[in-house]
Protein backbone atom coordinates (compact mmCIF):
# COMPACT_ATOMS: atom_id res chain seq x y z
CA UNK A 1 0.00 0.00 0.00
CA UNK A 2 1.48 3.20 -0.75
CA UNK A 3 0.44 5.57 2.14
CA UNK A 4 0.16 8.73 -0.15
CA UNK A 5 -2.05 7.27 -2.96
CA UNK A 6 -4.06 5.61 -0.54
CA UNK A 7 -6.76 5.79 2.25
CA UNK A 8 -4.67 4.04 4.99
CA UNK A 9 -5.89 2.27 7.91
CA UNK A 10 -4.14 2.64 11.32
CA UNK A 11 -4.52 2.67 14.80
CA UNK A 12 -3.00 4.51 17.71
CA UNK A 13 -2.90 4.10 21.48
CA UNK A 14 -3.06 6.11 23.87
CA UNK A 15 -0.93 6.08 26.67
CA UNK A 16 -1.62 8.12 29.96
CA UNK A 17 0.52 8.29 33.25
CA UNK A 18 -0.80 11.35 35.40
CA UNK A 19 -1.50 14.09 33.57
CA UNK A 20 1.14 12.84 30.78
CA UNK A 21 0.64 10.91 27.15
CA UNK A 22 3.62 8.95 25.93
CA UNK A 23 3.90 10.38 22.31
CA UNK A 24 6.35 10.00 19.70
CA UNK A 25 8.62 13.06 18.03
CA UNK A 26 8.40 13.72 14.11
CA UNK A 27 9.42 16.39 11.89
CA UNK A 28 8.20 17.53 8.74
CA UNK A 29 11.50 18.90 6.78
CA UNK A 30 8.76 21.16 4.21
CA UNK A 31 6.47 22.69 7.25
CA UNK A 32 10.16 22.90 8.96
CA UNK A 33 7.52 21.75 11.96
CA UNK A 34 8.33 19.57 15.27
CA UNK A 35 5.08 17.69 15.96
CA UNK A 36 3.92 14.74 18.21
CA UNK A 37 1.67 11.43 17.44
CA UNK A 38 0.99 8.48 20.15
CA UNK A 39 2.56 4.91 19.11
CA UNK A 40 0.53 3.05 16.21
CA UNK A 41 0.68 2.50 12.86
CA UNK A 42 -0.69 0.55 9.82
CA UNK A 43 -3.22 -2.32 9.95
CA UNK A 44 -2.20 -5.01 7.62
CA UNK A 45 -4.81 -7.28 5.61
CA UNK A 46 -6.39 -9.26 7.74
CA UNK A 47 -5.12 -8.20 11.05
CA UNK A 48 -7.84 -6.70 13.92
CA UNK A 49 -6.66 -3.40 14.80
CA UNK A 50 -6.11 -4.60 18.31
CA UNK A 51 -3.62 -6.95 17.37
CA UNK A 52 -2.00 -4.48 14.96
CA UNK A 53 -1.52 -2.13 17.64
CA UNK A 54 0.17 -4.85 19.78
CA UNK A 55 2.67 -5.29 17.10
CA UNK A 56 3.35 -1.87 16.51
CA UNK A 57 4.49 -0.94 20.04
CA UNK A 58 6.00 -4.42 20.14
CA UNK A 59 8.22 -2.98 16.68
CA UNK A 60 8.42 0.42 17.98
CA UNK A 61 9.21 0.18 21.78
CA UNK A 62 9.94 -3.87 21.92
CA UNK A 63 7.09 -3.77 24.65
CA UNK A 64 4.40 -5.84 24.71
CA UNK A 65 0.95 -4.05 25.90
CA UNK A 66 -2.84 -4.55 27.15
CA UNK A 67 -5.63 -2.78 24.49
CA UNK A 68 -8.13 -1.03 26.42
CA UNK A 69 -11.55 0.49 25.37
CA UNK A 70 -12.02 1.25 22.02
CA UNK A 71 -12.42 5.58 21.86
CA UNK A 72 -13.31 6.64 18.86
CA UNK A 73 -12.57 6.59 15.04
CA UNK A 74 -11.32 9.80 13.06
CA UNK A 75 -10.53 10.79 9.76
CA UNK A 76 -7.43 12.28 8.74
CA UNK A 77 -6.65 14.39 5.85
CA UNK A 78 -3.53 15.98 6.14
CA UNK A 79 -0.02 17.18 4.40
CA UNK A 80 3.27 15.46 5.44
CA UNK A 81 6.93 16.46 3.85
CA UNK A 82 4.69 18.02 0.96
CA UNK A 83 3.07 14.45 0.05
CA UNK A 84 -0.94 14.37 0.51
CA UNK A 85 -2.38 11.39 3.01
CA UNK A 86 -5.56 10.26 3.90
CA UNK A 87 -6.17 8.16 7.21
CA UNK A 88 -9.19 6.04 9.10
CA UNK A 89 -7.67 6.40 12.49
CA UNK A 90 -8.83 3.98 15.39
CA UNK A 91 -8.34 5.16 18.75
CA UNK A 92 -7.61 2.25 22.05
CA UNK A 93 -6.72 3.35 25.74
CA UNK A 94 -3.39 0.97 26.34
CA UNK A 95 -1.94 0.36 29.47
CA UNK A 96 1.70 -0.62 29.69
CA UNK A 97 3.59 -2.71 32.72
CA UNK A 98 5.23 -0.86 34.83
CA UNK A 99 8.40 -2.95 34.15
CA UNK A 100 8.21 -1.71 30.81
CA UNK A 101 8.86 1.90 32.16
CA UNK A 102 11.04 4.31 30.61
CA UNK A 103 11.47 7.97 30.21
CA UNK A 104 12.39 8.17 26.98
CA UNK A 105 12.13 5.18 23.85
CA UNK A 106 14.48 4.95 21.10
CA UNK A 107 12.52 4.28 17.95
CA UNK A 108 14.39 2.78 14.39
CA UNK A 109 11.58 2.79 11.91
CA UNK A 110 11.98 2.66 8.22
CA UNK A 111 15.42 3.95 7.97
CA UNK A 112 13.74 6.64 10.36
CA UNK A 113 14.75 7.38 13.97
CA UNK A 114 12.78 9.16 16.80
CA UNK A 115 12.01 8.75 20.15
CA UNK A 116 9.25 8.56 22.32
CA UNK A 117 8.47 9.92 25.68
CA UNK A 118 5.84 11.34 28.32
CA UNK A 119 4.59 14.97 27.77
CA UNK A 120 2.67 16.84 29.85
CA UNK A 121 -1.26 17.03 27.83
CA UNK A 122 -1.17 20.15 28.92
CA UNK A 123 1.42 21.82 26.61
CA UNK A 124 -0.68 19.78 23.53
CA UNK A 125 -3.99 21.86 25.08
CA UNK A 126 -2.06 25.41 25.13
CA UNK A 127 -0.54 24.70 21.83
CA UNK A 128 2.71 25.38 23.38
CA UNK A 129 3.94 21.79 21.45
CA UNK A 130 1.66 20.06 18.09
CA UNK A 131 -0.40 16.88 18.23
CA UNK A 132 -1.49 15.16 15.51
CA UNK A 133 -4.10 14.53 14.46
CA UNK A 134 -6.85 17.17 16.47
CA UNK A 135 -8.94 14.60 17.32
CA UNK A 136 -7.00 13.60 20.10
CA UNK A 137 -7.71 16.20 22.48
CA UNK A 138 -10.83 14.52 22.78
CA UNK A 139 -8.71 11.34 24.43
CA UNK A 140 -6.40 13.50 26.39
Amino acid sequence: MNKFKEIRPIVLGVVKRGNKILVSEGYDKVKDEVFYRSIGGGIEFLEESKEALKREFKEELNIDIKVGDFLGIAENIFTYNGKDAHELILFYNVEIDENDYKEKYHIIEENEESDAMWIDVDKFKNKELKIYPDEMFKYI
